[in-house]
């Protein structure tokens, strides 16, 4: 089965924020943050059934290398990408913002 990628908005946030981070500890440093975001999507889309499901409907998949995980929901044949946060963040702020995000 084929499934369409969609991000909402404010994942573009917090990639560039893992970027910039990054980035500024060393250079190139952002450059291969953003290219395993992009492979683990790739993952996501060729299987999205793989990863966990953590809070309610929304699944889970870790970043090779990076403390981050990308959280997206299914809807039909369609992946929506909502977040993209640092491990080390606190459980209950990832999913009120994710339940914020859920309802934009």
């Amino acid at each position: 089965m084929t499934y369409d990628l969609r991000f909402l908005p404010e994942v573009e946030e917090d990639v560039i924020a893992g970027y910039v981070w990054y980035e500024e500890k060393a250079s190139g440093l952002g450059e291969e943050f953003l290219r395993l975001f992009y492979a683990g999507v790739n993952r996501i889309q060729r299987n999205p059934l793989l990863y966990p499901m953590v809070y309610g409907e929304f699944h889970r998949s870790l970043l090779r290398r990076f403390p981050y995980a990308v959280y997206y929901r299914m809807e039909a044949n369609q992946i929506m990408v909502s977040g993209l946060f640092h491990c080390a963040r606190d459980p209950r702020m990832i999913t009120r913002k994710l339940r914020g995000r859920d309802n934009a």
